[in-house]
């Protein structure tokens, strides 16, 4: 099919950056906006037409929309449209809860609607780089994988009050453990299935939050006859005032390491003394958002099923949500599957 209408719902930081690519990939497309704030004077640039309610959304006939209001509302958004035959891609997480995301996979079937979800870190070239070095048992079978994320919330959007963002929110999805989920669903594409969690979600700064601002996790995986069953620590947080990102594997013939900040996969050979640059992948900002939204406008047209699926984000959230559990317990939980 030729998309004709693109609908943004919600219109923050991350919806314009969407608008920004598809304008980019569909320079003549309609774009349209639902922000239920409202459309005050001229569309902001690059949109064409900015509704409040999602029947006047409908009504302009999109072909395919993108959620990218608070996660606590993209159930309630992405519905009415997979009701109608719109494709969807939704932004990470898919939703702030498990309970209701299967009868949005299972709407989509019905109406034979594409539905991906937005974990766009698996477009980056480096993470695809270090995933097949992994795989190909670069440094032989898995035995151990750390992984941490941590950036300053306060300095993540310029010219905005942290305080009212959505990751400062718990009714709207937000915290450290959603709001920095990309760690949980490369670490299943990359390792496999996961099969029990450990956790402390943590409010440990003075940041003026009602959510965790520093979550710390131990995943066991299932085990896999090449790669082992391997445990990963992984480190996430909003209150690292030096923006990390990056993972390590420890193998049984050396290390590899991921690092996203410098778009580079290094290894440390058995025996050796330093650590070796594999790939060096350089990224602009948007470039794995393009790569995200031409993977899903190609499943869109050839009916094939997303790399990321509605499937895909359901078992994330089965993963927090077991990670909540083990928090608050205090003990070791096992994950749903789905």
């Amino acid at each position: 099919m030729t998309v004709k209408r693109v609908l943004i719902v919600g219109l923050g930081s991350i919806g314009k950056r969407h608008a920004r690519v598809v304008r980019q990939l569909l320079p003549q497309c309609e774009i349209i906006a639902l922000r239920h704030r409202g459309c005050s004077g001229d569309p902001e640039p690059g949109i064409d037409h900015c509704v409040t309610e999602i029947n006047a959304a409908l009504a302009l006939k999109p072909d395919v929309a993108v959620i990218a209001n608070p996660a606590s509302h993209h159930v309630e958004a992405a519905l009415p449209l997979a009701r109608s035959g719109v494709h969807l891609l939704v932004e990470k997480p898919i939703s702030n809860m498990a309970a209701n995301v299967p009868e949005l996979i299972k709407t989509c079937r019905a109406q034979g609607v594409t539905l991906m979800t937005a974990y766009n870190m698996r477009f980056l070239p480096s993470l695809q780089r270090f995933r097949q070095h992994v795989r190909e048992l670069r440094v032989g079978r898995v035995l151990s994988v750390r992984a941490e994320v941590g950036q300053f919330l306060p300095g993540w959007r310029a010219g905005s009050d942290y305080r009212q963002d959505v990751s400062a929110q718990a009714r709207l999805g937000g915290g450290a453990l959603l709001e920095l989920s990309h760690e949980i669903d490369y670490l299943r594409w990359i390792f496999g299935e996961i099969d029990w969690v450990s956790a402390a979600m943590l409010r440990q700064s003075a940041l003026e939050i009602d959510v965790e601002d520093t979550v710390h996790l131990i995943l066991g995986f299932h085990p896999d006859p090449a790669r082992g069953a391997p445990v990963a620590s992984v480190d996430i947080d909003f209150i690292r005032h030096d923006t990390t990102r990056g993972c390590t594997v420890i193998g049984e013939k050396g290390s590899l390491r991921w690092n996203a900040m410098e778009s580079k996969v290094e290894v440390f050979e058995a025996g050796g003394s330093q650590w070796t640059t594999l790939d060096h992948c350089p990224v602009q900002r948007d470039d794995s958002y393009l790569g995200e939204w031409r993977h899903f406008l190609e499943c869109v047209e050839t009916g094939t099923r997303p790399a990321i699926s509605g499937d895909d984000g359901l078992a994330v959230l089965h993963v927090i949500e077991a990670v909540r559990a083990a928090s608050s317990s205090g003990q070791r939980m096992q994950v749903e599957t789905t």
